[in-house]
């Protein structure tokens, strides 16, 4: 990603390919100039999210393999692979214990560990990771099989304890902050006791509230306003510290 003087907006986890015209919402996240990580489902799905982002200044694609899918897309692990030498930037992977998919989560962690291993031997890979309800074990994983310094973790929509969070922040993991997360006292103090050198915005987009009825991709200026409104900043002091935690991040 390629920086100007002006602050832009973050958004570092969102899914550009789940909304109705894939090509339009990147174009506008160029036109708008919001800096954006469009993570991926499915290896399958890379090639042309990455066809598409490489044409602009402010949008990236990153190459997943999301947890809720493993049970019926494991053997794509060997897709993700031969992409991987082709970008920086791995999302959606991780783990997720919650109800509908903990039949899957054996299965979730031999794809993980391997995914995490991979990253691992490549290195300076910029990771986006989901935790639902297994903080612990993702964090344990990611201290066993990615040696500090080879690759960055971003935690996407953390959920863990604020001891989770701490143990995570020690290990030099990021945060992404979508707005969902500020609606709730219990994750808006959490986010409050973050490190603000280790924030980051979010959409999740289309997966939050607040989604626009036009079909275009979801405002990331809810998650900053609510950051600003937490620490009691404005809104341009706001932009600065997530592009200065950006570039420290990418550098």
């Amino acid at each position: 990603m390629t920086y100007s003087r002006t602050a832009r907006l973050v958004d570092f986890h969102c899914h550009l390919d789940l909304y109705p015209d894939h090509a339009a919402a990147v174009a506008q996240r160029e036109r708008e100039r919001v800096f954006t990580l469009t993570v991926t489902t499915t290896p399958k799905a890379f090639p042309r999210n990455k066809e598409l982002a490489d044409r602009t200044k402010y949008v990236r694609a990153a190459l997943g393999l999301h947890p809720q899918l493993v049970a019926e897309r494991a053997q794509e692990l060997l897709i993700w692979k031969e992409y991987l030498s082709s970008t920086r930037y791995v999302g959606e992977v991780g783990l997720d214990a919650g109800r509908r998919f903990y039949s899957s989560f054996e299965q979730q962690k031999s794809v993980f560990a391997e995914v995490l291993s991979a990253c691992a031997i490549a290195g300076d890979k910029i990771i986006s990771v989901h935790s639902v309800r297994c903080a612990k074990v993702v964090l344990d994983m990611i201290e066993a099989k990615l040696p500090v310094g080879s690759s960055r973790v971003v935690l996407h929509w953390f959920t863990g304890s604020a001891a989770e969070a701490r143990r995570a922040a020690e290990m030099g993991c990021y945060f992404s902050i979508n707005a969902e997360m500020l609606r709730n006292d219990r994750s808006a103090k959490l986010v409050h006791s973050l490190p603000r050198g280790r924030i980051l915005t979010e959409t999740d987009g289309p997966f939050t509230r607040g989604e626009s009825s036009d079909g275009a991709p979801a405002d990331v200026k809810p998650a900053r306003d609510g950051l600003a409104k937490l620490f009691s900043l404005e809104h341009d002091e706001v932009d600065v510290w997530l592009n200065e935690n950006l570039r420290a991040l990418l550098s």
